[in-house]
């Protein structure tokens, strides 16, 4: 019952401001990262050639090319979405109490952004953008798009953390079915690296039509990111198994919340999803069906981070404190 639930304080809650500034900064990373789709999708990573941070060894283009004007504006709003990141750090120290979960989140925002920054530095340095066969380009993509997600995750756990009303400090909340949910998780990661060298392969090796990638697909003379393409849409319909246990799980009603709602939303999303991936392969991945494939995919990864936040970390109610 709601009754049981510990009373709120509202005097130790973030301000709104706060929780919009979180929020904001999310949906604010989600644009970035569909740019760098964008530079992916159109080769053009080399637009800036090998130098970082500098775009061709300069500070203001002239007469720049498409790619470059590209690469360029992901450049100058990566850097813009680190002093974000730094912003919601400090503001969620400063707007907090000791002890909230979202401190850690932000934390760990911080991290991986500093990380990402690494990553795409040295995606140009060691030249591994645009038409760059490197057999070192698809482990170095999964290891960035790994990184990417737990990006994600910290800012959509930061935000939400942020707006919880109750459960929200070490003290304030309780563990449950933690191995579970982590596990559907980690599937839902591995979905989308697999995903991402799909879309490389797509870029590196396009078909001319829709028999000539599925001859692709099994022909052995075919490079190993092209043949390996059936691995993502296998391990996401494997994954949908994995999901279907978190939303049993979570169309349970708690004290606290009701989960159904959320549900229904990544029900949604998922269904979304399997759609655009058929529409994918059926279309041969234009460059605008890979950008609202990705978006699809944030949105998807967030909703089930604060899916199972809610469902692993639930707040104590005052039966647990006795």
């Amino acid at each position: 019952m709601p009754s049981a639930t510990i009373p709120v304080d509202a005097q130790r809650l973030p301000s709104p401001a706060l929780r919009r500034f979180a929020w904001a900064v999310l949906a604010y990373f989600i644009a970035v990262i569909l740019w760098g789709g964008l530079v992916r999708a159109t080769g053009s990573g080399a637009g800036c050639g090998d130098h970082w941070p500098l775009c061709n060894g300069t500070v203001l283009q002239h007469s720049p090319r498409v790619d470059t004007m590209i690469e360029f504006t992901h450049r100058i709003t990566s850097g813009i979405s680190f002093f974000s990141a730094v912003g919601l750090l400090i503001w969620t120290f400063a707007g907090t109490v000791r002890g909230h979960l979202a401190r850690a989140a932000a934390v760990w925002a911080v991290i991986f952004t500093l990380v990402e920054a690494i990553l795409g530095a040295l995606l140009v340095l060691l030249g591994l953008t645009a038409e760059s066969h490197s057999p070192l380009r698809a482990p170095y993509l999964a290891l960035h798009l790994t990184n990417t997600l737990l990006l994600l995750a910290s800012l959509t756990l930061a935000a939400h953390l942020l707006s919880r009303k109750q459960g929200y400090t070490r003290q304030t909340v309780k563990l449950t079915a933690p191995i579970g949910a982590t596990l559907a998780i980690i599937i839902v990661l591995i979905v989308g690296v697999t995903g991402s060298l799909a879309a490389l392969g797509d870029t590196l090796f396009p078909a001319s039509s829709l028999s000539a990638a599925f001859s692709q697909d099994f022909s052995s003379t075919s490079a190993w990111l092209v043949r390996w393409r059936w691995t993502h849409p296998t391990v996401a319909i494997l994954a949908g198994f994995f999901l279907v246990w978190l939303l049993t799980r979570a169309a349970r009603r708690t004290p606290h919340w009701d989960n159904r709602t959320l549900s229904a939303l990544v029900l949604v999303l998922l269904a979304l999803q399997y759609a655009l991936g058929v529409l994918d392969v059926t279309l041969l991945a234009p460059t605008w069906l890979q950008i609202v494939h990705l978006l699809g995919a944030d949105l998807l990864w967030s909703a089930l981070v604060v899916l199972t936040a809610r469902i692993v970390l639930e707040p104590v109610t005052a039966a647990d404190r006795k």
